[in-house]
């Protein structure tokens, strides 16, 4: 039975608990804010690296030539090089089926002849807490099959998208070693999970989320290593307000800067969407937020400039209002 003394006790380690952990978040919302603070430099602005992520509409059918020229009408004069479009998902046990493209090579025909020097990689992925397993040999190799079948359409590169990938895979490393080897030249992408931000966040977060929200630095150059393209999935932060997300953004690029392999291009995944996981960040989360703050981090690392960009999520989500933040705000920022 309690006493009083145990119960008052217990009454303080409670305070003192939620005392800490509301200055923790204090420490955590004014480190963001100095983040979002300054001047971006004039030159730091798009450099023609950045990348749109397309749906898989497009080469299931449901889009046509007349299609393909109107987008290029939209992306001709913009830094968009790289698109990704959904060529998949892979199946349960890591198999691709052709008919996830049936007119992939239609498609590419078209693209080359409306934007050549735009290049067009097969977006691959799955989900893996509890579907594919990655951790299966016989499975990685059954994806590397899929990604030689679906490269012989004519694709440029592959952009894998699997979620989520916890820090420290090995497995997934020794899927994009041999992805690499298989490409022969050929563009390697992935979209990673945010980086760690701060010391301590990433084993407070897993706690709290029961998996891994954040990679480690560590972690994040293994990738980059492997790839050429890596790009940031900044959005869906859960945060409430645009200048916190905006802190977050420019702390995501220059983490990324500072720690990928200077020949592989970070692009910071920019919210072109208006459906979030968290209601609070349709109005917290915009393109134009997270061009000001990739602007802030490449303003301190102008040696990073050819190798950076946006990459808009994603094209069938996207607004005019989203286009014309793109345009203002990174591509000629006044």
């Amino acid at each position: 039975m309690l006493t009083r003394t145990t119960a008052r006790f217990g009454v303080r380690l409670l305070v003192l608990t939620a005392a800490v952990l509301l200055a923790l978040v204090g420490v955590f919302a004014a480190a963001l804010r100095l983040q979002f603070t300054g001047t971006p430099a004039v030159w730091a602005k798009s450099s023609g690296h950045d990348a749109l992520w397309l749906g898989h509409m497009w080469i299931d059918g449901r889009r046509t030539e007349r299609d393909v020229r109107a987008l290029a009408v939209r992306l001709r004069g913009t830094g968009i090089r790289d698109v990704y479009v959904h060529a998949g998902p892979f199946e349960k046990d890591g198999t691709l089926k052709p008919d996830k493209y049936p007119n992939a090579r239609n498609f590419l025909k078209w693209w080359d002849e409306a934007l050549p020097d735009v290049r067009v990689s097969a977006w691959l992925g799955q989900k893996v807490d509890g579907y594919l397993d990655l951790d299966d040999p016989a499975a990685r190799k059954r994806v590397l099959d899929g990604v030689r079948d679906i490269m012989a359409a004519g694709f440029d590169g592959v952009h894998y998208n699997f979620e989520p990938i916890g820090n420290g895979d090995t497995d997934f490393l020794d899927l994009l070693t041999r992805t690499r080897a298989l490409l022969h030249g050929r563009t390697l992408s992935t979209s990673t999970p945010q980086i760690e931000p701060y010391p301590g966040m990433r084993p407070l977060a897993r706690g709290v989320l029961g998996r891994d929200k954040y990679w480690s630095r560590d972690f994040f150059r293994e990738v980059a290593e492997r790839t050429d393209q890596v790009a940031v999935m900044t959005y869906d932060s859960g945060l409430p307000l645009s200048w916190l997300y905006g802190g977050h953004v420019a702390r995501q690029a220059e983490i990324a800067l500072e720690t990928a392999p200077a020949r592989t291009t970070v692009l910071v995944g920019a919210p072109a969407y208006h459906d979030h996981a968290a209601p609070w960040n349709d109005s917290a989360e915009s393109v134009v937020v997270a061009a000001e703050g990739a602007r802030l981090a490449l303003t301190g690392h102008a040696d990073r400039k050819d190798r950076f960009g946006l990459a808009l999520y994603v094209d069938f989500a996207a607004t005019d209002a989203d286009w014309a933040e793109y345009e203002e705000f990174w591509v000629r920022p006044g």
